[in-house]
C-alpha cells in the first residue's frame, strides 16, 4: 500500500530531464502530506516515469514544466485550493492533463463530480501500488492519444490553408458522400474538373486514400469542415 512504502529518497522533487528525456512521461505530483508527496514519487520513479511533486496548487500553478506527455495525481483536501478545484481550474484554462484523484476522504458525491470533470480514476487511500500505476498508465495513454490528436488537428489545418476555395467545395462534397458526377451538376462543371481538384486537394492534405482524407478533415475544427461533415 501506497502509505506503507519504504522512504529511501529525499522529497524534494526530480530534477528536469535531460534533453534526451524528452519523451519520457512526467507524472505530476500534488499533496499537501510530504510523507505521501515521498511515497508517491518512489513509487513512479520505480515505474521509470518521471515524477514531480508539489506541495500544494498554487506551488504547481506557479511552475514551469516540460511539455511531455503524462497525467496528474491529485489530492482532493489541501490548504488552499483544493484539488477539484485545480480539475476545474485547468479544464477552463484548456489544459487537459489526465487527473487520477487520491485521497483520504473521499465521499459519492465528490466522486461523481470528479468523474464528470473528466478524471481517470478516484482513489482512496491506503490504495495498492499497482492499483494506483495502472490508473496512472491509462492517464499516460491518454495523455498520449490527446496530444497525437492536436498535432494531427494542427496539421490539417495548416493543409487545409494550402487549398484553393474551389478545392475545399469539392473536398466539402466528397466529405459528404457525393460522387463526382453530383459534384460537377451541383457545381456547374464538368466531371474531369472535379475529378482535378479532388486529386489536387488530397495531394495536399497528404491523403493517399479516402480513409486518410476522411480521418484529416474530421480532425479539423468544425467551421472549416462545415457542420454537415461532423
Amino acid at each position: 500500500m501506497i502509505v506503507n512504502r519504504p522512504l529511501m529518497r529525499q522529497s524534494t522533487p526530480s530534477p528536469l530531464p535531460r534533453e534526451s528525456d524528452a519523451s519520457r512521461p512526467i507524472v505530476i505530483i500534488v499533496d499537501d502530506d510530504a510523507a505521501i508527496r515521498e511515497a508517491l514519487s518512489e513509487l513512479v520513479f520505480s515505474a521509470s516515469l518521471e515524477p514531480v511533486a508539489f506541495a500544494s496548487t498554487k506551488a504547481f500553478l506557479d511552475a514551469t514544466l516540460p511539455d511531455r506527455p503524462g497525467c496528474l495525481i491529485l489530492d482532493v483536501r489541501m490548504p488552499g485550493a483544493s484539488g477539484l478545484d485545480l480539475q476545474h481550474h485547468l479544464s477552463q484554462s484548456g489544459t487537459s492533463k489526465p487527473v487520477v484523484f487520491l485521497t483520504g476522504h473521499g465521499d459519492i458525491p465528490m466522486t461523481v463530480q470528479a468523474m464528470k470533470a473528466g478524471a481517470v480514476d478516484f482513489l482512496t487511500k491506503p490504495v495498492r501500488d499497482q492499483t494506483l500505476l495502472d490508473a496512472v498508465t491509462a492517464g499516460i495513454a491518454l495523455d498520449r492519444a490527446r496530444r497525437a490528436e492536436a498535432v494531427l488537428a494542427r496539421r490539417s489545418m495548416e493543409r487545409y490553408e494550402t487549398l484553393t476555395p474551389r478545392e475545399r467545395e469539392v473536398l466539402q462534397k466528397v466529405m459528404r458522400g457525393s460522387l463526382n458526377k453530383q459534384i460537377a451538376f451541383d457545381l456547374g462543371i464538368s466531371e474531369v474538373t472535379v475529378k482535378l481538384h479532388r486529386g489536387n486537394g488530397m495531394r495536399k492534405m497528404e491523403a493517399s486514400s479516402l480513409g486518410q482524407l476522411v480521418r484529416a478533415w474530421q480532425s479539423l475544427p468544425e467551421a472549416m469542415r462545415g457542420p454537415e461533415t461532423s
